[in-house]
């Protein structure tokens, strides 16, 4: 192992708490420097993730002097996975939008005695921080995303079909958003041999599990060796995590494209003006570069970097991600430690 990264067994360098936001039960990871800290950081994982997917992250940031906090976000590990009725009613999909991510990250932080904060996010994740800095601007400071470009908001509703048209390397998000994921993957070996296809694992001839342009390739999962990007240990705390409450409400992300645009509707902030670090991976088939193409129409004072890696750059170049995360904060971050 190249870091001295979190052990998911156990780890004297985090703390696990829960909290009430507004309502539901949040799961999240504390970790406090011995003596003082410089600024807090929260750091918002993506799917299919957990707040542990930060594991290479959370020490490096702990060195440099920050508090880091690492939420479940609604739907994922020990957080809540409030259930959603059947289209049409969708009743409840709105725990799983932009604004009630930010608005819950902004009720952690009040707890947690944060006027500030510092984001870092990524996937989903990446999409909830920009989300953050344009609902609650006076409370995000600075914010990095890897791999996860901002998109604007619009005024125009554009339906999922109608964006993977556009975009064929989200077709993966139809089959997400259909139902069909949860009515394979049930058990805790099938969630496994899930997991392990989304980081990667292939077969013995080349034969993978997921596809951009289709989603899970479910006839392959079975057949494929193990991920290089977790051991053993690390995939069973993801599997007993996402057996907990079964994944359906992981999938509830890519059901809320009309929550979402409806919500940004209302916001009177266009554009982020605070620093913002966009860290691409360049190998990224979900996320490829063209994407974040323009971004600094909305992004006005961005700071680009990249990475050769595929969609996982957390784990797959962590000291490259992690040197410059800390080179950019040096740079940006102007606040004292305090205790």
């Amino acid at each position: 192992m190249v870091l001295n990264s979190i052990n998911p067994a156990g780890d004297p360098r985090v703390g696990h708490y829960n909290a009430n936001l507004n309502g539901k039960n949040y799961h999240y990871l504390l970790a406090t420097p011995p003596r003082a800290f410089r600024a807090t950081i929260f750091l918002i994982h993506g799917w299919p993730d957990i707040s542990m997917g930060w594991r290479y992250q959370i020490p490096s940031l702990l060195q440099a002097g920050y508090r880091v906090v690492c939420p479940d976000i609604m739907g994922f590990g020990g957080t809540d996975a409030p259930p959603v009725a059947p289209p049409p009613s969708n009743e409840g999909i709105e725990y799983y939008s932009f604004k009630r991510a930010a608005e819950d990250i902004k009720e952690l932080a009040r707890q947690l005695g944060c006027s500030e904060i510092i984001l870092g996010g990524h996937d989903w994740g990446g999409a909830i921080v920009y989300k953050v800095a344009l609902w609650f601007p006076e409370l995000v400071t600075h914010l990095f995303s890897v791999c996860t470009p901002h998109r604007a908001p619009t005024k125009t509703y554009i339906p999922l079909e109608a964006m993977v048209s556009k975009l064929p390397n989200f077709g993966y998000q139809l089959q997400l958003a259909s139902g069909a994921v949860e009515e394979h993957i049930k058990t805790k070996v099938q969630i496994k041999q899930f997991l392990n296809g989304l980081y990667g694992g292939k077969g013995p001839n080349g034969e993978v599990g997921f596809d951009v342009r289709k989603g899970v390739l479910f006839e392959n999962l079975p057949i494929l060796r193990k991920s290089a990007l977790m051991d053993e240990e690390v995939l069973e705390c993801y599997a007993e995590e996402y057996y907990r409450n079964g994944i359906g409400g992981t999938l509830c992300w890519y059901r809320n494209q009309e929550v979402n645009f409806q919500d940004e509707l209302q916001l009177t902030k266009k554009t982020i003006d605070i620093p913002v670090l966009f860290i691409q991976a360049t190998k990224d088939e979900a996320l490829p570069p063209a994407m974040s193409e323009g971004m600094e129409e909305y992004v006005t004072n961005m700071t680009r970097k990249s990475v050769p890696t595929s969609h996982w750059a957390l784990w797959e170049a962590p000291e490259q991600v992690n040197g410059m995360v800390k080179e950019w904060l040096e740079k940006v971050d102007h606040s004292k430690s305090s205790l």
